[in-house]
């Protein structure tokens, strides 16, 4: 049987798309107005063999959220690498060498979308998030852009609210 397309479903629509400069992130330690950009969450579900005689079937294997980056500026006051630093030291302290209690150092981090008079219209929530790799930039006498850093970070996973 054919599909039946109505009017409706021809014509134009309202269609506002979602901007990538409007959100606002939300991280225990970081003023949100030093986060310059951020990546949003992405998961990972390989498939998984079954052989079966003469056949291979597939089911969902094992859940993984990827890690993602977060871009801070990096100012005079308030540094945006002493912001990554504090969070680091809660999970390895390099002048003792001592690391810390995963409750020490995991955070929940929230993603806010938002819409073009400020509503929030879509939330992500990132439960046990925890740095893997802190990168403070580069200088260069040539240039006279601002510094930024940027920090790798797992979650354990996220949920989307809305």
């Amino acid at each position: 049987m054919a599909n039946i397309v109505t009017e409706n479903e021809m014509f134009f629509n309202s269609f506002e798309p979602k901007l990538q400069n409007r959100f606002i992130m939300f991280l225990d330690g970081v003023p949100s107005y030093m986060i310059k950009a951020t990546g949003r969450p992405t998961l990972d579900q390989p498939a998984k063999q079954i052989p079966h005689i003469n056949l291979v079937r597939f089911v969902k294997g094992r859940s993984v959220w990827a890690p993602f980056n977060i871009t801070l500026y990096d100012a005079i006051v308030p540094s945006g690498a002493q912001a990554i630093m504090e969070w680091v030291r809660l999970g390895h302290e390099s002048v003792t060498g001592r690391d810390g209690y995963a409750d020490f150092y995991k955070k929940d981090i929230v993603i806010n979308v938002l819409g073009p008079v400020g509503d929030k219209i879509e939330e992500w929530i990132g439960k046990g998030c925890f740095i893997t790799q802190a990168n403070f930039g580069t200088l260069d006498w040539a240039t006279d852009e601002p510094l930024t850093a940027q920090m790798t970070v797992q979650a354990d996973y996220w949920v989307l609210n809305y």
